[in-house]
């Protein structure tokens, strides 16, 4: 057991990195109501685009905005197929992820490429230790938190958010739901592809099958955080906390099957079951613990 303790600032660095990604899920999945399945291959993209780069020693703050802008690129075709070419959202996602698939390939010109630990800001092996990465990955994602905090309380951002809580009454109102959602799909890709270039800083390499499961692993998040804590307060941007714990709280048990487990092609299945479970959480609650406390009221009423 002390053998997984070792390894729990592993495990916190890359909880936050996989909570940056769901917060990116969060925008369309929670915000704008729209199941995005680019989020696999645009995590991958942001890798892939990073690698690159380091690969051609630009510097890694460059790197990194490269990354989000090529994820946002990404969500650009989705939001374009779905709202301009009549193509349902999850279709779309699906189309734009197979797209990535060899997009990314030709970025890297191969499978799999190791990334440069040249000015690494983020690195398991990296020579100072891993536990001077981690105030490094929170405040990355503190910050922005708070950016996207102050975004979405804008005028702007205040719309798109409409529009996801309800498209007739938001159209009615005179909002271009389109542009809403075109500008929703890009920032949320962008960051998921953040997340990927900071990932494949994290493990020393960047893979085109890297995002396979990040949308369950995202969605994954989301319930755990708002299901666990979202009683605690209804604020944007704290909600957006809430996600980024449940990353952690995801890949921390993870890792817990992972250490246990002695037969690795079990791996998956267990994962996909413990995925399973965070995400029936909320059905589970509503349907039958209420049911249950409804039947137990209206008895003590009957005696």
């Amino acid at each position: 057991m002390s053998g997984f303790f070792n390894t729990l600032p592993s495990v916190l660095d890359q909880g936050i990195i996989w909570g940056i990604m769901a917060i990116g899920v969060f925008i369309t999945f929670r915000i704008l109501n729209f199941a995005d399945l680019t989020v696999d291959g645009s995590f991958a993209t942001g890798g892939c685009v990073f690698a690159i780069l380091a690969a051609a020693h630009i510097p890694v703050p460059v790197a990194f905005l490269i990354a989000f802008l090529a994820g946002s690129l990404a969500g650009l075709i989705t939001s374009i197929l779905h709202c301009y070419l009549g193509i349902p959202g999850i279709l779309a996602g699906i189309l734009t992820q197979l797209m990535l698939w060899s997009i990314n390939y030709k970025i890297l010109g191969q499978a799999t490429m190791p990334v440069s630990s040249r000015d690494s800001l983020i690195s398991m092996n990296a020579s100072s230790g891993v536990y001077t990465t981690i105030p490094i990955v929170i405040g990355i994602a503190v910050g922005l938190i708070l950016v996207l905090y102050w975004f979405f309380g804008t005028k702007f951002g205040s719309s798109v958010r409409a529009t996801g809580a309800n498209e007739s009454m938001s159209r009615a109102n005179g909002i271009n739901i389109n542009v809403r959602k075109i500008v929703a799909l890009m920032i949320s890709n962008g960051i998921v592809a953040f997340a990927g270039a900071i990932y494949a800083q994290f493990q020393g390499s960047a893979d085109i099958n890297m995002g396979r499961g990040a949308i369950v692993i995202g969605l994954a998040a989301i319930v755990i955080g708002t299901t666990l804590f979202g009683r605690l307060s209804k604020n944007f941007g704290i909600t957006q906390g809430f996600v980024l714990v449940g990353g952690i709280i995801y890949f921390f048990v993870f890792q817990l099957i992972v250490y246990f487990t002695n037969e690795p092609e079990l791996l998956k299945m267990l994962s996909a079951i413990v995925v399973a479970l965070f995400l029936a959480i909320p059905y589970i609650k509503d349907v039958y613990i209420k049911n249950m406390r409804s039947k137990h009221r209206r008895a003590k009423e009957v005696e």
